[in-house]
């Protein structure tokens, strides 16, 4: 599966920057919108032009933490939709909670680049990936 558009979610500015470079000239994803906040998430997601293939979210963000946001777009239209967490909380429980709150996978903090690619190819296959490398 080609990934059209990425949605990412990240309040971290260097996370932000970081990840931008990977999918612009690592993945070459053609379209990727970044939200720096979950403020008024659910308005700013139905207001895409175009539905997300992937959503990758942070779980420390604010207001609504990745859980929150996670259960809002399950709830609107994206059951289907790969939801991957990122956190540098990768502890087997935390794992674990992600995995049972209906995440697709979780990608450890600070994202590994030399990893990343791999794992890419992975979510864009619809698999499942749990890279806590």
């Amino acid at each position: 599966m080609q990934v059209q558009h990425v949605l990412y979610v990240e309040d971290d500015p260097p996370s932000r920057q970081v990840m931008e470079l990977l999918m612009r000239f690592e993945v070459h994803v053609p379209r990727l919108t970044i939200f720096e906040d979950s403020e008024n998430f659910l308005a700013r997601v139905k207001a895409l032009p175009v539905k997300p293939d992937v959503v990758l979210l942070d779980i420390h963000v604010k207001p609504l933490d990745g859980f929150t946001m996670l259960s809002v777009l399950r709830e609107n239209g994206y059951a289907e939709t790969m939801i991957v967490a990122l956190t540098a909380s990768v502890m087997n429980d935390e794992v674990k909670r992600l995995e049972t709150a209906g995440f697709n996978g979780v990608i450890a903090k600070p994202v590994n680049v030399d990893v990343f690619p791999k794992l890419w190819e992975r979510i864009a296959q619809h698999e499942k990936v749990w890279g806590v490398v």
